[in-house]
Parts: structure tokens; sequence; C-alpha cells
């Protein structure tokens, strides 16, 4: 699992078969959500886009089936982001790209920092004990399978938490820079009685009302 495998053999045109699976499904999923790529939180793949993105994808998956070991990483990474898309790709797609965006937007502003901030680590801190706890079972058998999941697994939860993280900046920047030009925020202010810091901030220098009040 370690080594290379020769190129055209049957283990790397199993290798390539997985890859082309869970690469699909997250292409496939990912055009559900946004077709157009409004939504995409990776700005790597937002700038290749579906006409680049595509055959990138694919010179890589060649690329990578040579070997085994970061092809089960890169699969077990893929299907499990593929799968959280899944699960509100319909609501993207019946939303609409920007108005869902729109409305995700205002969710922010009415979420304290710390609740959303304990809500996504919490979430991908138990991704990282599930893929540390391969992990540790398959470095314990030698299992080279088992701990390119896990390690794929690991890689999922910091893919999630990071590029979250990014769209609420980029959202937060971009609300910021409107507030300035404008000096007015971009939706209105809807206090919070759960406290603490809101993660997109408003018009600096007008009167907003406290959280709670």
């Amino acid at each position: 699992m370690e080594e290379w495998v020769p190129f055209g053999s049957r283990f790397y045109s199993l290798m390539l078969l997985v890859l082309f699976f869970a690469r699909g499904m997250d292409f496939l999923s990912t055009w559900v959500a946004t077709p157009n790529m409004v939504l995409e939180g990776n700005p790597i793949a937002r700038k290749l886009g579906w006409r680049w993105g595509i055959p990138v994808n694919v010179a890589l998956c060649l690329a990578f089936a040579i070997w085994p070991f970061p092809a089960i990483v890169i699969a077990t990474t893929s299907v499990l982001v593929a799968a959280r898309n899944f699960q509100a790709a319909w609501l993207m797609r019946s939303m609409g790209e920007e108005n869902y965006r729109e409305w995700h937007r205002q969710r922010l502003q009415e979420t304290p920092a710390t609740l959303f901030l304990f809500c996504l680590f919490g979430q991908t801190g138990l991704m990282v004990l599930l893929g540390s706890v391969v992990i540790f079972f398959a470095m314990a058998d030698t299992h080279s399978v088992l701990l390119g999941i896990g390690f794929g697994i690991l890689g999922y939860a910091v893919a999630v938490a990071f590029y979250t993280i990014l769209g609420v900046w980029r959202l937060r920047r971009s609300d910021l820079r409107a507030a300035s030009r404008n000096c007015r925020p971009l939706m209105p202010s809807m206090p919070s009685n759960n406290g603490g810091g809101k993660l997109i901030d408003l018009c600096p220098g007008k009167d907003i009302p406290a959280p709670g009040g």
C-alpha cells in the first residue's frame, strides 16, 4: 500500500476506479448544490470552474492511482465531502444560489460567534477523534487501508473547519466593505438573546442595539 503500483496493472485500475468514483461524487454533489459555483467553498475549485476543474481532477486521479495510500486518503475525504454536500444540496438548489447565500448570511448575522464556533468545532472535533481512533488501531495492526481511511477522515475534518471559517470570513469582509461604502448594514440587524459577538459585523459608527436588548 505504501509503494507505487505499476501503471495499467490490475491494482492500479482498482485505485483509479475508486478515485474516479469518489471525485465524481464530489463533483456531482457540488453541481446539484451550486451549478454556477457561487457557493463553492474552495477558492481554487471556484477559480478553475467546471471547464478546468474536471480535466485537472482526471489528471490527478491518473497520477495518484499509482500510489494507493494517498489515493485512499483522497477518496475517503472526497466521499465524506460529497455526503456533506448532498445533505444540503436540495435546499441550495431549490432556493437558488444567490438566495441561499443571502439566507445563510442572515443566519450568520443572527448567530453569536461563540455558538457558531462551538458547533463547528464540535462537528469537526468528533470527526478528528474518529479518524484518530482508526489511525491508532491501523498503526497497531499495520493495516494500510484502515490507516488511509483514518487520514482521510482527518482530512475531511480539517477541510470542513478551514473552508467553513474561510467562507464566513469572506462574507464578513464583503459586508464590512459594503458597510464602509454605504455607512449602513446590508441587512437589518437582529438582536441575539444568546450573547456573544456576531459573526458578521454591521456598519461601524451606527447606533446598533447590543445583543440581548
